[in-house]
């Protein structure tokens, strides 16, 4: 087994992305991120790499086109205001196909909020990351060792379907201290023939573009472009099923929300409530099918969030209304408690499934 060192999950999500093979990385601090910049400025130049914290999120999302177009691995990371900042050059990554990693460290909202957790940017990352009709590849940690083992994961998909991968992380995984192994085995090398890289008179120039005045071609694209994610959602849905095979209550949480998820699941087994656990990892493909396995013997769902209310929706879209969801949630930087968690899952118990 390899050695495990005690750190920070921001910084594991940043010596990761360094193994992973980033050695360029544009961003801007904000809290409760501000420690990936801070450990990049130290590491980068140590292996060669390029830090820049840029007057701006919006310049840093725009520095990342840059090198994405460049064929090489690249990151940003920030936290709830500075990703909506970011919003357009996230489209553009997603016009321009071109793969990048982006990191947020989700706070409380919406506006300036608090420096507290949160995971009120579901929408934003699942839905509505940018304009036009795009989707990213959403990842959604809920410990330090996979803040680590997503960051390698989330270039790798990247590279491979060439879009932009999303690390949806709350403040309390980016905070918080655990062990994590840092041995991620090889790094995955992927060809990138479209990229921009000078072409020395052996072959035709690339262009990286997002712009088509064609509307014949424009809906080519975009047609395309969703081909790609059907594929997606085929191949790169990844979850975590915890006490499902005989739950009557199946509760729905990522992150920090699923591990107090974990403890009222425990204590609702021991009050002989037949509870269980179904863990998005990736958010974006959500999966669908799981949920609606489990609907097909569940009496009724609970999703548990760090929001008013978002991912509920697609878990509701997921069972095709089989059977009551309930929503349990804390927002504005509050955390449900596993008593709180523990209540809505006996009031689940009662609600009877739909007919």
């Amino acid at each position: 087994m390899a050695d495990k060192v005690l750190m920070k999950g921001n910084e594991a999500l940043a010596e990761a992305a360094i193994m992973a093979g980033c050695r360029h990385y544009f961003g801007y601090p904000i809290t409760p991120q501000t420690e990936v910049a801070a450990y990049l400025a130290k590491r980068m130049p140590k292996v060669g790499g390029t830090f820049l914290q840029a007057e701006s999120e919006i310049a840093a999302i725009n520095m990342v086109i840059g090198v994405a177009s460049a064929g090489k691995r690249v990151m940003t990371s920030s936290s709830s205001p500075g990703i909506s900042l970011k919003s357009e050059g996230l489209s553009y990554l997603a016009g321009c196909d071109l793969p990048a990693l982006v990191v947020n460290v989700q706070r409380g909202g919406p506006g300036l909020g608090g420096i507290q957790p949160s995971q009120s940017d579901y929408f934003h990352a699942t839905r509505g990351a940018g304009h036009g009709d795009f989707h990213m590849l959403v990842l959604a940690p809920a410990s330090v060792q996979e803040m680590a083992s997503l960051v390698f994961k989330g270039f790798d998909l990247a590279d491979k379907y060439r879009m932009t991968t999303m690390i949806l992380a709350d403040g309390t995984i980016g905070q918080m201290m655990e062990p994590v192994s840092l041995d991620m085995g090889e790094v995955i090398a992927y060809d990138k023939p479209w990229a921009v890289t000078g072409t020395g008179g052996s072959r035709k120039h690339n262009i990286v573009n997002s712009l088509s005045l064609l509307p014949e071609e424009l809906e080519q694209w975009n047609i395309a472009r969703y081909q790609r994610y059907a594929q997606i959602e085929k191949d790169e849905v990844q979850y975590e099923s915890f006490l499902t095979e005989d739950a009557d209550i199946v509760c729905v949480a990522f992150g920090v929300a699923a591990r107090v998820a974990k403890n009222a699941i425990v204590a609702a087994r021991a009050k002989g409530i037949k509870a269980g656990l179904i863990r998005p990892i990736t958010l974006w493909p959500f999966p669908k099918e799981a949920l609606k396995k489990a609907a097909e013997k569940a009496k009724a769902f609970v999703s548990v969030e760090l929001s008013m209310g978002q991912m509920i929706e697609d878990v509701e879209l997921a069972i095709r209304c089989r059977c009551p969801v309930l929503l349990c949630s804390r927002v504005g930087g509050m955390i449900p408690t596993p008593e709180e968690v523990l209540a809505k899952i006996e009031e689940a118990q009662n609600a009877g499934r739909c007919e």
